[in-house]
């Protein structure tokens, strides 16, 4: 089956997200984007026009040190599957890091689908 890479757009990025559990989220509505967002900050979240596109976001909780982040990399689409290819970057064993608390996220905006995938790529 041929593939194709999914153009994507940056929402939101960071390491300072209030969901502190890992999760993979598949947002199609206004109502559902509201609830994920008031989990994830408390101010207002950005607009989706949910009619051409959706959200998907990777959360992995809480980590103990900075030098995290959550990456998606990749969104291929084969056949009625689209893919959501990411990664945790973790920090160097040498590197030193602040020893504070941090949820690493990455949120994006897609063109609508059916049927979502997540998998984790080796760091």
């Amino acid at each position: 089956m041929l593939q194709a890479t999914v153009a994507f757009t940056t929402v939101a990025r960071g390491t300072d997200s209030q969901i502190t559990e890992p999760r993979e989220a598949i947002v199609r509505s206004a109502d559902e984007w509201r609830a994920l967002w008031s989990a994830h900050r408390a101010e207002a979240a950005p607009t989706v026009d949910f009619s051409r596109f959706m959200v998907v976001g990777v959360f992995l909780g809480t980590r103990p040190t900075s030098g995290y982040a959550a990456e998606i990399v990749r969104v291929r689409s084969e056949g009625p599957v689209t893919t959501i290819e990411y990664r945790e970057q973790r920090p160097a064993a040498d590197s030193f890091n602040l020893q504070v608390l941090t949820s690493p996220f990455h949120v994006i905006r897609i063109p609508r689908v059916e049927q979502i995938e997540f998998r984790k790529l080796d760091p």
